[in-house]
């Protein structure tokens, strides 16, 4: 469905349901939307965001909405807005002021670049993965650690991606941070090498993660939004496993939620549940934890 499509299914809800089981808003879960939709309309103004907590965001269809729904002439949305899955980030759970932030970064006409902190197997990852799927031929991977010998300039200034995707970006190279630094700053990616200067404009945006933020040098890390992520509990660890496992690994919801409630207090990396559910079905989840983990 497209966004006008899925903001009349919105409508029809606030229309024929009672006031007072919304009198706050309505939740995704209540018009039957992936977030990752609600959010779009957000970011175009269609929907509003009436109530927001640790545990819930609530919505309800805003004034342009109604006015999109009528047929009358709305403010154009963003120009990437509608390259953005209707299901983007649909595998995370929680991080909605993330979500929102992000979808938004990617609709601007000028950079804003994210970086995304905190300790290990915490969505970090997911979210740059989510955002490469977006991107397409647009975006660009890159691991701190391997920078330097992935030639990571040269490949820059070869593909000219759109969005810059850097996992473990404190593991990257002090040199490679400087570039980074004057390519966040200025647009420039600037570099002399032996027989070879490189001074090309390459306008993009860059979405990072780090386990530890201490680690990264104060004017690069000034460059960017930070956002800190917290652990999940052991209810919202289940549901993410049983997303992850279920669409991208095709486990059934039974045996992903298996899965995911043995593993509970044993790790809280979601790869661990991805090794397990691939090595389970040759030895069953009890020897492929024990055999792992």
């Amino acid at each position: 469905m497209d966004d006008i499509e899925v903001l009349a299914k919105i409508a029809t809800f606030e229309e024929t349901s009672d006031p007072a089981d919304w009198r706050l808003g309505w939740s995704w879960s209540d018009v039957g939307v992936y977030p990752a939709h609600i959010t779009r309309l957000v970011v175009q103004g269609l929907v509003e965001r009436t109530y927001s907590s640790n545990r819930y965001k609530l919505y309800k269809v805003s004034e342009k909405g109604w006015a999109a729904l009528r047929g009358e002439a709305v403010q154009r949305e963003p120009e990437l807005i509608a390259e953005v899955p209707h299901d983007l980030f649909a595998d995370i759970v929680g991080y909605d002021d993330i979500k929102e932030l992000l979808v938004k970064a990617i609709c601007l006409t000028k950079p804003i670049h994210v970086l995304l902190a905190g300790p290990p197997a915490i969505a970090k990852t997911l979210f740059l993965s989510e955002l490469e799927r977006a991107g397409g031929a647009r975006a660009m991977w890159v691991v701190g650690s391997a920078a330097s010998r992935a030639g990571l300039w040269d490949a820059v200034a070869d593909r000219k991606p759109k969005w810059l995707l850097i996992d473990e970006i404190e593991r990257m190279p002090l040199a490679d941070m400087g570039g980074l630094l004057s390519l966040m700053e200025t647009g420039r990616l600037v570099r002399t090498k032996v027989r070879r200067q490189m001074d090309i404009e390459v306008t993009v945006w860059v979405f990072a993660a780090c386990n530890r933020l201490g680690a990264i040098p104060p004017e690069l890390r000034s460059r960017f939004a930070v956002k800190h992520l917290k652990q999940y509990n052991s209810d919202e660890f289940v549901e993410v496993v049983t997303k992850v496992l279920v669409r991208r690994e095709e486990v059934s919801g039974e045996d992903a939620a298996e899965i995911a409630k043995t593993l509970v207090g044993k790790t809280q990396d979601v790869r661990d549940a991805v090794r397990v559910a691939r090595l389970s079905k040759l030895v069953g989840v009890e020897e492929a934890v024990r055999l792992l983990l």
